[in-house]
């Protein structure tokens, strides 16, 4: 089990006033030019949002310092998932969107840097396809109330009192007819193979994810369970077809498609907790790093899938959160990094680094608090990925 420490140049590319992250692990914050940088700018660090306050939406310019540009605000936002802030996926070189409000409703803004042109869309999305034609969401509301520091606050769930509601779950939209209609329902999930734990408890899903080539999409269902939650790993076809449970231990964490029919998750599968690849239909899993990557982390696959860049939660001694880079080829790991998280900012507020490529693979975004504000670094990899 070869393990190399390597670590690799970090750049800070924000700075005060005011504290910036971008969000989740499971998009990038480029464009498709590699020169500008989407980030959030909020102005405390230290609590959870209310509905009043407000995100400031911008882009670092890469070529002019990260010279930081104002475009927008929403007060639609959460620590651990931002507001979903990203470049549309069929124009990334001029299009961003993000979540915000229209009157009662989440809504999504679709915004034009360079022009100010903006269109709004009647619903949130979570997870877009990569053709941009169709993206899948889920009740925000309903995610803060069942998961805090993941949905929205602001706004009421109209579904607060059903434990597995039948008119709630994962919606497809499909963008250039604005239809919507729900896929996969609480109520339908509830029903799989259920345990005794499922019975009168509420019901959530969560880590809504496509798969490469937009003819599938996974998530997570979720209810409370002793320690936690219990948690379960499905995949479906856009219009709800095949919905396949994949593991239905109760222990899934972070994941990635690694193509079109492999997932890779943390899970607890036959009563070990590792990396697992699982075919989409169910069928196959398999461990990955056995004796390499042990820890859960933020996973995800490079351009050129053949390195998973991930990290891990702060150990209990140094409090430190480990950036690592795994060779699956020849079964390397290389530690990239080390980050001090403050072990005051924890749960809901916490700060992880949630790793996320850049578009060819030589660069990583992190989000995090090892100089006592919260701040966007970029790593350099590309001597590792070449």
């Amino acid at each position: 089990m070869p393990l190399v420490q390597y670590p690799c140049p970090v750049t800070r590319i924000t700075h005060e006033p005011g504290h910036h992250f971008f969000g989740y692990y499971d998009k990038s914050p480029w464009d498709a030019t590699g020169r500008h940088i989407l980030a959030l700018r909020v102005p405390f660090m230290d609590r959870p949002p209310t509905p009043d306050d407000s995100a400031v939406i911008g882009t670092l310019d890469c070529e002019d310092d990260f010279r930081w540009q104002a475009l927008a605000e929403s007060r639609v936002w959460c620590w651990q998932q931002g507001n979903m802030l990203q470049w549309l996926p069929s124009d990334p070189r001029s299009r961003i969107l993000f979540n915000t409000r229209s009157g009662d409703s989440f809504a999504t803004c679709v915004l034009d840097p360079a022009t100010g042109e903006r269109e709004l869309w009647p619903w949130p999305v979570y997870s877009l396809a990569a053709d941009g034609a169709a993206a899948v969401t889920l009740n925000f509301a309903r995610l803060t109330r069942t998961r805090p520091g993941y949905g929205y606050v602001g706004l009421p769930d109209h579904s607060a009192g059903k434990c597995a509601p039948e008119d709630d779950g994962i919606w497809h939209l499909d963008l250039p007819t604005r239809d919507s209609r729900l896929i996969v329902s609480l109520a339908q999930l509830a029903d799989i193979e259920p345990v005794d734990s499922v019975q009168r408890v509420q019901h959530w899903v969560n880590h809504l994810e496509w798969n490469p080539g937009g003819s599938r999409v996974s998530f997570l269902h979720r209810w409370p369970a002793p320690g936690g939650f219990h948690t379960r790993l499905f995949a479906v076809d856009p219009d709800g077809g095949n919905l396949t449970l994949l593991e239905g231990s109760g222990v899934v964490s972070h994941y990635d498609w690694r193509d079109d029919h492999h997932i890779l998750a943390w899970t607890r599968h036959g009563g070990a907790a590792h990396f697992h690849l699982y075919n989409d239909l169910g069928d196959e899993a398999r461990v990955v790093g056995a004796d390499t990557l042990t820890r859960d982390g933020h996973n995800s696959f490079s351009p050129d899938r053949r390195w998973l860049l991930t990290d891990s939660y702060p150990d209990r001694s140094r409090h430190e959160r480990l950036l690592m880079l795994y060779h699956l080829e020849s079964d390397t790991r290389y530690d990239i990094g080390r980050f001090h998280s403050d072990p005051t900012i924890t749960g809901a507020i916490r700060c992880d680094l949630h790793p996320r490529w850049n578009r060819d693979g030589s660069l990583v975004c992190i989000d995090s608090i090892h100089e006592g504000t919260r701040q966007m670094y970029v790593i350099d990899v590309s001597s590792l990925t070449g």
